[in-house]
C-alpha cells in the first residue's frame, strides 16, 4: 500500500504519519508540504524509516499534485490554511489553498486512478445553525471565508464521487489539539496559546467571557478517524461525511482551570473582546462516526491537556 499524505509536516497530519509509519501493510509513504504553516521539525525523526519520503511543494501548483499522486493508492488530504481570522484577513490566500489546491488534489486523484481520498473537513461548516450536538446534514449559514473554504471542499467530493465513481470521506474536524500544534504567530490555537501562557507563568488571554465551548479533540482521536477512514472496508461508510470530535463540551474558562491544576499554577485569565467570525458553542454528535467507522474515541479532554502540557513542557526544556 502506497500513501499520499498532504499538509504531512504540520500539526494533525505529522502525528498521523507517526501512526502510519508503524503500520507494515504500508510499502510508502510519501508526504508533502510547502512549509509555510507546517515544520521540518515535525517529521525529521522519520527519516530513519525506509519507506518515508518528503517532498516540498505547493498544492496550488497543479502539475506537481499529479507528480506526486504517481504510483499512490490512497491520499490523507491534510494540507490546508486554517484559522477564521486568517481567513478574515486575507480571503483570496485561503481560498487559493483550500479550494483551489484540494481541487488540484482531487483531480489529480481522478486522473491517477486513485480509487480513495479522504480529506480534513471542519466543524466550521455548521456556521450560524443553532442546533446541539451538530449532526453531519443540518447546517447553516458560513461565518467565515474559511467556513465557505472548508464546505467547498465537501461539495467538490460529493461530485467528484458521484461523477468520476471515487471514494471520498471528508472528516469534519471539531478543534483539534495536542503535541506539535504551534503557539507561535498571530493565529496560533487557543490551547496551545494556554498552554504557553501557563508554561510562561503569564495570564493566558481569553476572547469574551470565557463561556464559550468547543468539542476539543486531542489529535490521536482524530488520527484514529482517519485511519479507520482510509482503510474501512464498509461501502456504507464511502462518500460520506463525519463529526469527528470527542462529544462533550468544554468551555475557555473549564480550560483554564485544568490548566490551573495541571500547572500547579494559581493564574487568572484576563478577557479581551471576541473575535469575528466565532460561533458560541459547538458540540459533535459522533453516532454516524460510531456507526459507520467504527471511531471510538479513547482521550478525554483533561487526559489529551495533561498530555499536551507535559509534551510542551519537556520541548521548552529541551530548548
Amino acid at each position: 500500500m502506497k500513501i499520499l499524505i498532504t499538509g504531512g509536516a504540520g500539526f494533525i497530519g505529522s502525528n498521523l504519519v507517526e501512526a502510519l509509519l508503524k503500520r507494515p501493510d504500508i510499502s510508502q509513504l510519501r508526504v508533502i508540504d510547502n512549509l509555510s504553516t507546517g515544520s521540518m521539525s515535525n517529521i525529521e525523526k522519520f527519516y530513519s524509516y525506509p519507506h518515508f519520503e518528503f517532498i516540498q511543494g505547493d498544492i496550488r501548483d497543479y502539475n506537481f499534485c499529479l507528480h506526486v499522486c504517481d504510483g499512490i493508492d490512497l491520499i490523507s488530504h491534510q494540507a490546508a490554511l486554517g484559522s477564521v481570522p486568517r481567513s478574515i484577513r486575507d480571503p483570496l490566500t485561503t481560498n487559493e489553498v483550500n479550494i483551489t489546491g484540494t481541487l488540484n488534489i482531487f483531480t489529480a486523484a481522478k486522473e491517477k486512478e486513485i480509487r480513495r481520498v479522504v480529506y480534513a473537513a471542519s466543524s466550521s461548516t455548521y456556521g450560524d445553525h443553532p442546533g446541539l450536538p451538530k449532526v453531519e446534514d443540518r447546517i447553516g449559514k458560513p461565518l467565515s471565508p474559511y467556513a465557505i473554504t472548508k464546505y467547498v471542499n465537501e461539495l467538490y467530493a460529493d461530485v467528484y464521487g458521484r461523477i468520476y465513481n471515487m471514494e471520498f470521506i471528508g472528516l469534519r474536524y471539531f478543534n483539534v489539539f495536542g503535541p506539535r500544534q504551534n503557539p507561535q504567530g498571530p493565529y496560533a490555537a487557543v490551547i496551545p496559546l494556554f498552554i504557553d501562557a501557563f508554561l510562561n507563568s503569564h495570564a493566558p488571554q481569553i476572547n469574551g467571557d470565557g463561556k464559550h465551548s468547543r468539542d476539543f479533540t486531542y489529535v490521536t482521536n482524530v488520527v484514529q478517524a482517519n485511519i479507520l477512514s482510509l482503510f474501512t472496508t464498509n461501502s456504507q461508510a464511502l462518500n460520506q461525511v463525519y463529526n469527528i470530535g470527542y462529544g462533550d463540551q468544554t468551555s475557555l474558562l473549564q480550560l483554564v482551570e485544568y490548566l490551573r491544576e495541571i500547572s500547579q499554577q494559581d493564574i487568572r485569565p484576563v478577557h479581551v473582546s471576541e473575535r469575528t467570525g466565532d460561533v458560541r458553542h459547538s458540540l459533535a454528535d459522533i453516532s454516524k462516526a460510531r456507526n459507520l467507522l467504527g471511531y471510538d474515541p479513547q482521550v478525554s479532554v483533561e487526559e489529551g491537556l495533561r498530555n499536551t502540557f507535559k509534551w510542551f513542557k519537556e520541548k521548552a526544556k529541551i530548548a
